[in-house]
């Protein structure tokens, strides 16, 4: 006889925002894209109606329910009733005002804020589960991973792919023209992992990859923005990273900053051959015996 899963319930000053966070390795997966979207634009995601937030997650009605059942809540009422209050303290805060200096701040100085703002809210919003469980994907050296990015994302892939090649083997970066990547998609299974790096204006090919790669039994690790990629609906993990910035360009600090503690972590996590790697390279830059 199946048990009832435990619920997720904000006590006193605690946000639902960080309970959710805290327990997101126990939810389901429909569950885990909920609170992905939830927490990709909180609490405003939440403040939709239950059929707005299905479509944003790509999941059922029915599954919105049980999900904030899940967290504590006989009515959806209920849920965007606690979400409202929520906020209404936060704008409540000095925390949130716009102060005279921030009024009077400089190109520079304002665009360092905004993305030092980025970097502290996405790394706040990274579930430590998730960011074990994308850890534990990336230091399997069983799987292959393959890494692809778009447009302006594309050098992120390639920063990773870097790095990752000398950490441990089996590291491709997929580039190249879309209609070449079948050549390598075809050859997927369930030992592959595609890490994916997507930011609005989401691009048509790298969804259709993902898709593709999806259906052969490829795991799917996606870095997007708050806003999310269609790709999370495939995704096993999602990193959700804050971009916006003052200008015209959306900022990727925050990414890249995400993947390099990644990167970090995974280096630790395989010193032994990571070291065995890097001397062995070391020996080829010199042109010592291979």
């Amino acid at each position: 006889m199946m048990t009832e899963p435990d619920q997720v319930t904000a006590t006193g000053d605690e946000t639902l925002a960080t309970l959710i966070r805290s327990r997101l390795g126990d939810l389901t997966p429909t569950e885990r894209r909920a609170a992905h979207v939830l927490l990709s634009n909180y609490p405003f995601a939440g403040l939709e109606t239950v059929a707005q937030f299905a479509a944003r997650a790509g999941v059922s009605a029915p599954s919105i329910l049980r999900f904030i059942a899940r967290l504590g809540f006989g009515a959806y009422a209920d849920f965007q009733r606690h979400l409202k209050e929520e906020l209404e303290a936060q704008l409540q805060s000095p925390l949130m005002k716009r102060s005279q200096e921030a009024a009077s701040a400089t190109p520079l100085s304002s665009f360092a804020a905004a993305v030092l703002a980025n970097v502290k809210q996405t790394f706040e919003s990274v579930a430590p589960a998730e960011f074990e469980a994308i850890l534990a994907i990336m230091t399997d050296t069983k799987r292959r991973l393959h890494i692809v990015g778009g447009r302006l994302t594309e050098a992120i892939a390639l920063y990773a792919v870097r790095h990752l090649r000398v950490i441990r083997p089996d590291v491709t970066l997929v580039e190249g023209q879309a209609a070449t990547w079948r050549d390598q998609v075809i050859d997927f299974g369930k030992r592959d992992v595609l890490i994916v790096f997507d930011i609005r204006r989401y691009q048509d090919d790298i969804i259709l990859l993902a898709q593709e790669a999806a259906e052969r039994g490829a795991t799917i690790v996606l870095f997007t923005d708050q806003w999310l990629s269609p790709i999370a609906r495939l995704a096993r993990h999602v990193i959700s990273a804050r971009t916006a910035a003052p200008s015209n360009w959306d900022s990727n600090t925050a990414i890249l900053a995400v993947v390099e503690a990644l990167i970090a972590g995974a280096t630790k996590s395989l010193w032994e051959l990571s070291r065995a790697r890097m001397e062995a390279l070391e020996m080829l830059r010199k042109g010592g015996p291979r």
